[in-house]
């Protein structure tokens, strides 16, 4: 029977919980569904990238033959299969990764959140880029760490100013490879650098690398992880080379943080599900992404040369921007007077869309930068930035 006028609750919020924001960039895509609009906002990989057929073969395979396994509660750790796959992919330049060093997780973000639960306190200093990717900053902010912004160039992360300010820090959260969301990548020597800054300050290191299989020009750069294992927590994803909808990330670290941070995943959601993990693990194990990466790199390497070719065109001289070697993003810099959020307005009712830069700047936002995704149709682009350009020179 239902009850007769049952008095309202009135919820009672966490502290934690009352502190809580909607990402910026999920609350612009509710915008971008909307089939008219021309979207540089979301960092989505292409559905023509995603391997479809593979994944249904994998699915058949290991239902077909480890249905009762694939479908059971999994250990915390992750596949055992999979994990020494990732290891022994990550055993180069004289590395040696071994299997219990390897989380897996339900995407990085839920890599990030563990870190910080297992890592951060109430106050704790944690050392950030300017600007930083916008889903750190929002799984860190929930544990109210005191952000310190460390100096970037256009070449990335200043190691000589994290030896300023990195006395007493928890850790330091970085993206060297075609950073999210400036494009920016880090140098080998700055990578050194900043791995051996971090080592005498016993100061711990994440590499968030996402993106680093994307890479466009070149040969892929050196993972830091590679050049102090002991120091360096790396995250890794197969959301960017095969597909976001699985959910399958991973972290590897010292085995005490590893043993730590598989703590904090039981509480969380005991393990990530076993099925995926099986999936992807037949997927991947005999080669498969050797063939598969070169074609996602041929795609949006040709989508980043239409957006830079589109800029050189459309926008006014006093607009800077970013020029990628891999990855998914382009930085822009407008005239000070600018305020990107306000322009974005503008720009919807255009129908394009893009992201404002204050959000990814955890002090002292930078209100004239925005950032564009060009994971788009290249005929897209350049009519969406021909938009935008047209609304920004009317600013000038």
């Amino acid at each position: 029977m239902k009850m007769e006028n049952p008095t309202p609750i009135q919820w009672q919020f966490s502290e934690r919980a009352q502190q809580l924001q909607s990402s910026a960039i999920r609350e612009i895509l509710k915008v971008t569904v909307r089939p008219e609009i021309i979207s540089f906002a979301g960092g989505l990989p292409s559905p023509a990238t995603f391997p479809v057929e593979r994944m249904r073969a994998a699915f058949d395979t290991v239902l077909s033959k480890e249905g009762k396994v694939a479908l059971q509660y999994g250990p915390t750790d992750g596949y055992a299969p999979l994990r020494e796959w990732i290891a022994n992919s990550l055993s180069v330049n004289g590395a040696k990764i071994v299997p219990e060093q390897v989380l897996m997780v339900s995407g990085s973000q839920q890599g990030l959140d563990l870190l910080a639960k297992v890592l951060v306190d109430e106050g704790s200093k944690l050392l950030v880029e300017t600007p930083s990717y916008l889903g750190a900053l929002q799984a860190f902010s929930l544990y109210r760490p005191q952000f310190v912004s460390v100096a970037t160039d256009d070449h990335g992360l200043l190691p000589d100013q994290v030896a300023s300010v990195g006395q007493g820090a928890r850790l330091l959260y970085a993206l060297p490879n075609f950073q999210n969301p400036t494009g920016r990548t880090l140098s080998v020597d700055r990578r050194l650098a900043l791995v051996e800054t971090c080592a005498r300050l016993g100061l711990p290191l994440i590499e968030d690398d996402p993106y680093g299989a994307l890479c466009y020009r070149g040969e892929p750069l050196p993972k830091m992880l590679t050049m102090n294992p002991d120091g360096v927590i790396y995250m890794g994803s197969f959301s960017k080379v095969l597909t976001p909808g699985i959910r399958l990330g991973y972290v590897v670290a010292p085995v005490p943080l590893i043993r730590k941070l598989e703590q904090a995943k039981q509480a969380a959601d005991l393990h990530t599900a076993q099925l995926t993990q099986m999936v992807v693990h037949e997927v991947v194990k005999d080669g498969f992404l050797t063939d598969h990466i070169p074609t996602i790199r041929k795609l949006y390497s040709d989508q980043c040369d239409a957006m830079l070719a589109a800029l050189t065109e459309f926008f006014p001289s006093s607009v800077t921007w970013t020029k990628p070697e891999g990855g998914m993003f382009i930085w822009v810099t407008l005239p000070k007077h600018i305020d990107s959020m306000k322009l974005l307005d503008e720009a919807i009712a255009e129908h394009v869309a893009f992201v404002p830069g204050a959000p990814f700047y955890a002090n002292a936002p930078q209100a004239n930068t925005l950032r564009l995704s060009f994971v788009t149709p290249p005929e897209k682009i350049r009519e969406g930035v021909a938009r935008l350009g047209k609304l920004i020179a009317a600013k000038m």
